[in-house]
């Protein structure tokens, strides 16, 4: 039988005979040992990085703008009206349990009359733009009409024009209807000029599968039911956004509520505060007790409410 000829090339020539190809004749057989692992250098001083320091400067002015005011005014509500007209605005009030500004803030301010009418307002405020507002969200989504294009032009240029340039025709509108120094007013105000919800209600819309809406007209639901039973219950994120938004913005609210409501017991709590000043001057430890009683509400409603808040937001940015 004639040998392999690549049998001689398997074991190099001086190697041992079963020692794997490429070890040398004086390398033990098996694995190869493992190289030394050198020490890490040692480590120098570690520099704070410059963006992290800006970061936290940042924040830290942002905090005291925002939280410098509150203290002035809290400080403020705490002090006898000598204190506030001798002492500076930071200067520690002389006795921190003096609550007499808020009685006379909520008594001489008529305020339980202003958080009902505050409360009455903002009830069919919200609850008119939610319903107007998701309506009109799904009927521009799911119904192909003709103008549809200039419909949301037109809500676009709604957006952009100033409301204070339109203050005198809107005023001579609502006075035709009688309606001034009503509180159907504002809340007619509040209901039909806000493009904003419409939009969110818009962005969530197109989210929801259109499948939905045409297994239920196979069911034999029509438009008004498929919005009332899949459409809105779907929308509680872009509900509790908007209730949030409008709510807010519809509390702290004092131009409308002084231009359409002039009798002092239709007053909202943004009028009220505006009792307490004068033509001689103000009783700003009165405005700034009042002040304090009109933050309480809405701080809590914050309180309880911030998951609703931050999760609403959130999924709005995402659609």
């Amino acid at each position: 039988m004639t040998p392999d000829p690549t049998a001689a090339q398997a074991v190099p020539a001086g190697s041992p005979a079963g020692s794997p190809p490429g070890a040398s004749a004086g390398s033990p057989a098996g694995p190869t040992a493992p190289a030394p692992v050198r020490a890490p250098a040692p480590a120098g001083r570690r520099r704070f990085p410059v963006g992290t320091a800006l970061t936290y400067v940042s924040l830290l002015a942002a905090t005291a703008v925002v939280l410098l005011p509150l203290a002035v005014v809290l400080l403020t509500s705490l002090k006898t009206s000598e204190e506030v007209a001798d002492g500076n605005a930071l200067t520690l009030p002389g006795n921190w349990l003096n609550l007499d500004n808020y009685v006379t803030a909520f008594t001489d301010g008529h305020m339980l009359a202003a958080f009902g009418n505050t409360a009455f307002i903002l009830f069919f405020s919200i609850g008119g733009t939610v319903v107007i507002g998701s309506m009109t969200a799904y009927a521009i989504d799911r119904f192909e009409f003709r103008a549809k294009k200039l419909v949301m032009a037109l809500f676009l240029v709604a957006t952009l024009v100033p409301s204070v340039t339109t203050q005198v025709a809107t005023f001579q509108i609502v006075n035709g209807f009688e309606l001034v120094d009503t509180r159907w007013a504002p809340i007619l105000l509040y209901m039909g000029t806000d493009i904003v919800s419409v939009y969110i209600f818009l962005q969530f819309i197109r989210g929801i599968p259109v499948s939905l809406d045409e297994a239920a007209r196979l069911d034999g639901a029509n438009s008004l039911t498929i919005y009332r039973k899949i459409i809105f219950p779907l929308l509680k994120p872009a509900v509790a956004t908007v209730v949030i938004i409008k709510g807010i913005t519809t509390y702290n609210d004092f131009y409308i509520p002084f231009l359409y409501l002039h009798s002092e017991d239709l007053g909202t709590i943004s009028t009220a505060l505006f009792r307490f000043k004068g033509p001689f001057g103000a009783h700003w430890e009165a405005i700034s007790a009042g002040a304090i009683l009109v933050i309480i509400p809405t701080l809590v409603v914050f309180l309880l409410l911030q998951r609703w808040i931050y999760n609403g937001f959130a999924q709005g940015a995402t659609k």
